[in-house]
């Protein structure tokens, strides 16, 4: 099993703030458990870089808004972020530059679990999903 250390980190009104909402999954990855703040938005710093999201399983609840910042820390490389289940309030797809960073915001309705990643490609060489840019993105019944 491949580890990849990482640092959740949430962004919030007064300022940034470590995450201690990790849990393991089924298969014993790092999941980032989001809650809504005080202001009710799920927010997440979501790292792009070398063929991987980090954290590459995130977990939030319907129905309440989410917000993820994107930071591509790549030198030379562009990334992308794409989840496309239009049925579920889950459809983006947008370009992050390398060494740039990028807000989205959505709200996903449908609870299920949901693959997010990068189709980028350089001429003939795999796709940066095929070198295993991908993540999935766990949407649980609201809580209300």
């Amino acid at each position: 099993m491949k580890h990849t250390s990482w640092l959740a980190v949430l962004m919030c009104a007064g300022g940034l703030v470590l995450s201690s909402g990790i849990a393991l999954g089924e298969d014993e990855q790092e999941v980032l458990m989001l809650q809504p703040d005080a202001d009710g938005i799920q927010r997440a710093f979501i790292v792009l870089d070398s063929y991987e999201y980090t954290p590459p399983h995130i977990s939030v609840e319907a129905g309440a808004p989410v917000e993820f910042q994107l930071e591509n820390q790549s030198f030379i490389t562009p990334h992308n972020f794409i989840i496309d289940h239009p049925e579920a309030g889950l459809q983006q797809d947008v370009n992050v530059d390398a060494g740039d960073s990028l807000t989205i915001r959505f709200t996903a309705e449908i609870p299920g679990t949901y693959m997010f990643y990068c189709d980028k490609q350089l001429l003939f060489f795999p796709s940066h999903r095929e070198e295993g840019m991908e993540g999935r993105l766990e949407v649980r019944p609201a809580s209300r």
